[in-house]
């Protein structure tokens, strides 16, 4: 495969002198001398203008004579080249993608909506103008099928409930996703000479047919993790209790006692609202 052949063409300030030297001393010596033939500095300086080129920053221009490519100039400037080069302009600066929301499934088959964020530049002109036919439209769809990939490769969370345990989520892991869709966008790009400076995942949610759905069963797992945790204070502060009494022997309980007063705390603790007192004016057995 050829590669890319970066070029200096000549000074464009020296030939443009010598264009305003042929048109304009033409013009005059025929009108001067009244010779025609003086005509031709003037077709002569008509020749020279369709070579002017001017290169600005972070830009390129790729040179092709006649199909044959002659190589490329990255460097900023005024330039002239061979009139008959045929002169594509080809943006070295950064550019930013934003894909559409793609509707895919995750690993556990269920539909989620995603889309990337993807800035990239040219880094092989060759590449970029000949070995694909549209290399912006080859950015697009490319990143399209990346992020599809990617999305089948992870679950969109974690699963506990149903044994599906994953380490690495399109929720919850974003640098490792980043990273594994940056690899994976880059590896398809190359062939472009494109270079992947940055991907990201910039939307994310579940499909709206299972949007509601996902949403409740993330409440109710919220919840039963909210319970556990408060199971297992209320455990450690009557387990704190019933030993602070005994050591302190501020009063004796039998089994049947300690049993009523666990039942009594576990439902002040864990109860959703607040336990209304009720005043005991007897003793303990009434």
């Amino acid at each position: 495969m050829k590669e890319e052949k970066i070029i200096v063409p000549a000074n464009g300030y020296l030939m443009l002198f010598v264009f305003l030297l042929l048109f304009i001393g033409g013009i005059v010596s025929i009108i001067t001398t009244h010779r025609p033939w003086f005509a031709f500095a003037i077709l002569a300086a008509i020749f020279i203008a369709p070579g002017f080129i001017m290169v600005q920053p972070n830009n390129s221009r790729v040179l092709l004579l006649f199909g044959k490519y002659v190589g490329t100039v990255k460097k900023n400037g005024f330039y002239w080249v061979n009139p008959f080069y045929t002169k594509k302009k080809i943006s070295l600066r950064a550019s930013n993608f934003d894909s559409e929301r793609l509707k895919v499934n995750d690993k556990l088959g269920n539909p989620v909506m995603i889309s990337t964020i993807l800035v990239w530049r040219v880094q092989n002109t060759y590449k970029a103008a000949f070995d694909v036919d549209n290399f912006e439209n080859f950015v697009r769809v490319q990143t399209d099928a990346a992020v599809r990939k990617l999305a089948s490769m992870y679950p969109y969370d974690n699963f506990a409930d149903e044994g599906h345990k994953e380490d690495i989520t399109l929720r919850s892991s974003v640098n490792e996703v980043s990273e594994a869709l940056e690899k994976e966008i880059d590896e398809r790009l190359s062939i472009a000479g494109i270079e992947v400076l940055e991907a990201r995942i910039g939307y994310l949610a579940y499909a709206q047919e299972i949007a509601n759905a996902m949403l409740k069963r993330q409440q109710a797992t919220a919840i039963v993790a909210a319970r556990h945790k408060i199971v297992e204070g209320a455990v450690s502060m009557v387990e704190m209790a019933l030993e602070e009494l005994g050591k302190k022997q501020i009063v004796e309980l039998d089994e049947e006692r300690k049993a009523a007063m666990v039942s009594n705390l576990m439902v002040i603790l864990c109860g959703d609202k607040d336990a209304s007192p009720v005043l005991n004016t007897g003793t303990l057995n009434h």
